[in-house]
């Protein structure tokens, strides 16, 4: 009973994070990243942290609100969750990158239980999304 308890203590208190992503390829010489804006996402700064690396990797972006502009041969759509405990914090988030209609690219980022007891939950966007964003890029 001990050892159960035990085991339902130490997963309660520890977070996991999960991240799958399948990486852009580098036969898609993309240099322009048309983003479609998601109002519905209200994670402070998720957007600026997702362009600035395609900036570092010398991928210009843009964002487009309603259709598709028609010079926009690369395009990706987001979206990002957050959840409460004391302060907000990003929980979940998913990027899809698209040449046309064809899915090309994916990032998704998720916090298993919201992160349970584990400290690392409240890190800043940035510090979370970076590296998924480096991932989905690691061809260029």
């Amino acid at each position: 009973m001990k050892k159960c308890a035990a085991v339902a203590l130490l997963v309660t208190v520890s977070g996991c994070t999960s991240v799958q992503v399948t990486p852009l390829d580098r036969s898609y010489s993309v240099s322009n990243v048309c983003i479609e804006d998601n109002p519905k996402v209200i994670v402070d700064g998720f957007v600026d942290v997702v362009t600035d690396v395609f900036h570092d990797h010398s991928i210009t972006t843009e964002i487009y609100f309603g259709e598709t502009p028609a010079h926009c041969e690369y395009r990706m759509t987001y979206t990002a969750l957050r959840s409460w405990d004391f302060t907000p914090y990003l929980s979940h988030a998913e990027l899809r990158m698209f040449k046309g209609d064809e899915r090309v690219a994916y990032a998704e980022y998720h916090l298993t239980g919201k992160g349970g007891f584990d400290f690392s939950k409240w890190a800043s966007v940035r510090s979370k999304m970076t590296p998924v964003v480096e991932e989905l890029l690691s061809q260029y």
